[in-house]
């Protein structure tokens, strides 16, 4: 896997040792800090082009989550418990202690985001501001999982079959799965935006059978696990109570429900929100729009 510290001038390279094993993270910038989580099909990289617009004002933690990019593969078990967004949240709070933070910003897209919401919600007394991108609340994807959604994210079902069936599949053709993956969820239905350098770093764990086994895991946990712990929180009427952003691509997974921010309203006290004219990968599609956007609120705090 290419190192790209190009990409991350005067960053740290850090390997932080956690119960789930290391945490691969860059570490850069200056300020209060603030940890910034990835998604799938992606790593710590999607933040190449965001992280420069933010460094001036926080201490960026750059993290790839357990079993993705340079972070260890915890070992899973019949439940997937080491991969809920619970597991992972545990392990994040862990690694930041290790750099010095206890009370911290928190960003994130896609499974960083459900990762983020999850702390927000486990340990409400760590984090000073939660921003989420393009996601909705796992029970809320599967509770509204109709025809359409469905064909939308097709791949919540797929990565969530029994092992080996989906890890034999996208082994099998590695490179074409995840480009028609991510070209499938920009708005211009291809890869223009990723960064050819980039785009080879997040090959590089679907080409390793163990790195995609870890990933279908993740899967896996939010199917069953993350489900029933969404839900027990949902019906309790359990609601994050930090400031909160909510950020969407107007062409990306969340917009599938006609008001995110409506949803979110559900699970938050504090949270405000608004599109992006963009795919799912906000922070490489239309990285100054969401920059902006996590600035002003970041620094609102």
């Amino acid at each position: 896997m290419p190192d790209l510290a190009d990409l991350f001038p005067g960053y740290a390279s850090e390997w932080i040792n956690t119960s789930a094993g290391r945490i691969f993270a860059r570490v850069g910038g200056k300020g209060p800090p603030l940890l910034l989580l990835h998604g799938f099909s992606e790593t710590h990289v999607m933040w190449h082009r965001v992280a420069p617009q933010l460094a001036d004002k926080f201490t960026l933690i750059i993290a790839d989550l357990p079993g993705y990019g340079w972070s260890d593969m915890p070992e899973s078990d019949t439940d997937h418990t080491p991969y809920t967004k619970r597991a992972m949240a545990q392990t994040m709070i862990e690694a930041m202690e290790q750099l010095g933070h206890v009370h911290f910003a928190l960003a994130g897209h896609d499974r960083g985001g459900r990762v983020a919401y999850r702390l927000a919600l486990d340990h409400p007394g760590r984090l000073s501001r939660l921003a989420v991108l393009d996601i909705l609340p796992t029970f809320n994807y599967w509770e509204r999982m109709n025809r359409l959604y469905a064909l939308k994210i097709y791949h919540w079902t797929f990565l969530a079959q029994p092992t080996p069936l989906p890890e034999t599949l996208i082994v099998g053709n590695p490179d074409f799965f995840l480009k028609q993956k991510m070209a499938s969820q920009t708005k211009s239905k291809d890869l223009d935006a990723i960064d050819p350098r980039a785009l080879e770093h997040y090959l590089a764990p679907f080409r390793d059978p163990s790195r995609v086994h870890a990933m279908c895991e993740d899967y896996r946990a939010g199917a069953y696990a993350d489900f029933e712990i969404d839900k027990k929180d949902h019906d309790a009427g359990k609601k994050i109570t930090i400031p909160m952003l909510a950020l969407w691509g107007d062409a990306g997974v969340a917009s599938a429900a006609a008001t995110p921010l409506d949803t979110w309203k559900t699970w938050a006290t504090n949270v405000s929100g608004a599109p992006v004219d963009s795919g799912h990968f906000l922070t490489e599609e239309n990285p100054d729009m969401t920059a902006r956007a996590l600035r002003e609120f970041f620094l609102a705090g």
